[in-house]
């Protein structure tokens, strides 16, 4: 998206005296009002973290972009470059620029209003980019943007890694401290993607089940604890039998958080296939036919782990694994043969999060379009090793695709190949058997 800051420059003495008296108002009037200690010199130029009062987490440029226009967000602190902002003074007020790309923090257009995008942009000088700080206590303040008056402010108040950052009207939100910590911050938190399992090899894929018998389900069946089908059928029937791409179906199966599902084949037609609301495990699940989509992982929390292990998933026009929630999912000793994509990080969800996928030991039987596609913007990370690429002597399949997720409209592809920050394989990691 192309952003543009609209801003008059301070010419002459008396435009710069007014909007330094502006800003000291606003400043003044602001530590009046949500000072809880007593007051403290304000931070002096230099570079720091700034981790959110109600989260813990620290304010970055998501997957280190370095383009205009991409907006802030929050992760668990790790002291990177793309969370470390250099404070300069600028009149009555400071700017704050990303260390690793040196853009700074400004409101997009200039916007005044509540709700707007906090983004990374070109350093310009402009209001939009200068903040005032107005102490809440110790080393913690409002972070107040001198051209409307507004906080720097998670999203919705989010606990979430990956939620986004814009300005709202200051109140005493927590949401609405920040925390500067001189120098960068150290971890405290543990990583939100899980360790990869050891690489293994694979050997050939097990052979196709086949169901001893079917059952038509005619509604969704809703899963808590541990549901072991016996390696028996089911398919879908009345509202569920439809094979097509309708992306409003029901599901065949919906998976309550910390469910199990295992040993079941799904045939034609599949419905929407299986929803997983929180945490869950799929193991040995067989799809003959994928409809919309073989499984849709649900849930914010950024917490969330779901393992797919063993099982296997064919002739799927588009997605077989579709991830519209936070967190991680692991795919291990799984086979995908026709199929448009293994795994999708949502491109275009109205509420976007961090997404992280393994790919461990994986049989890949072409045709296929690629295996995962995931939104650096947001921080998503992909691992793979351990996969094994049949009838593929072109190289068709693309590995890993990255794209701009936006939550609206449609995402823009913008690579495709291992990279040391999101696409995490080696070219080792794939072997390929014509």
């Amino acid at each position: 998206m192309r952003t543009r800051n609209q801003h008059a420059r301070r010419r002459g003495g008396h435009a710069a005296a007014a909007f330094v008296a502006i800003a000291s108002l606003v400043l003044a009037g602001l530590t009046a009002l949500f000072a809880t200690g007593s007051a403290t010199a304000a931070p002096a130029a230099g570079s720091y973290s700034l981790s959110n009062a109600g989260s813990g987490l620290c304010l970055e440029v998501p997957g280190a972009g370095t383009s205009d226009g991409v907006q802030l967000g929050q992760r668990s602190c790790n002291g990177a470059a793309n969370q470390t902002w250099q404070l300069r003074t600028s009149g009555a007020g400071y700017t704050l620029a990303a260390a690793h790309s040196a853009k700074c923090a400004g409101v997009r257009g200039a916007s005044t209003s509540a709700g707007k995008a906090v983004e990374q942009q070109s350093c310009s000088g402009g209001a939009s980019q200068v903040w005032t700080l107005a102490q809440v206590s110790g080393s913690t303040y409002q972070v107040v943007n001198a051209n409307g008056g507004k906080c720097l402010n998670v999203k919705d108040s989010s606990t979430a890694a990956g939620a986004l950052v814009q300005q709202n009207s200051c109140d005493s939100v927590t949401s609405k401290g920040w925390t500067f910590t001189a120098g960068g911050s150290t971890p405290t938190d543990p990583p939100t993607d899980p360790p990869t399992d050891p690489p293994t090899d694979p050997g050939s894929p097990p052979a196709w089940p086949t169901a001893g018998s079917s059952q038509a389900v005619t509604s969704t069946m809703k899963v808590s604890g541990t549901y072991d089908g016996g390696l028996k059928g089911c398919y879908g029937s009345g509202d569920l039998g439809s094979d097509g791409q309708d992306e409003d179906q029901p599901a065949l199966i919906e998976l309550a958080d910390g469910a199990t599902l295992q040993n079941v084949i799904l045939g034609s037609p599949a419905a929407d296939g299986v929803h997983c609301l929180g945490a869950c495990t799929l193991k040995n699940v067989w799809w003959e036919d994928v409809g919309e989509d073989a499984a849709t992982f649900l849930g914010s929390s950024s917490s969330l782990v779901r393992t797919i292990d063993g099982g296997g998933a064919k002739l799927a026009d588009d997605k077989v694994f579709q991830h519209n929630g936070g967190g991680t999912l692991i795919i291990k000793n799984f086979q995908v043969r026709d199929f448009g994509k293994l795994y999708r990080s949502c491109g275009n969800c109205s509420t976007q999060y961090c997404r992280h996928v393994q790919v461990q030991n994986v049989w890949v039987t072409a045709p296929g379009d690629g295996l995962v596609g995931i939104n650096p913007n947001y921080g998503d990370t992909a691992r793979l090793s351990g996969v094994t690429a049949y009838d593929d002597g072109d190289r068709d399949i693309d590995i890993c695709t990255t794209y701009k997720g936006v939550t609206s409209g449609e995402p823009s592809k913008t690579g495709t190949g291992p990279d040391s920050t999101n696409c995490l394989y080696a070219t080792s990691d794939i072997t390929y058997v014509d």
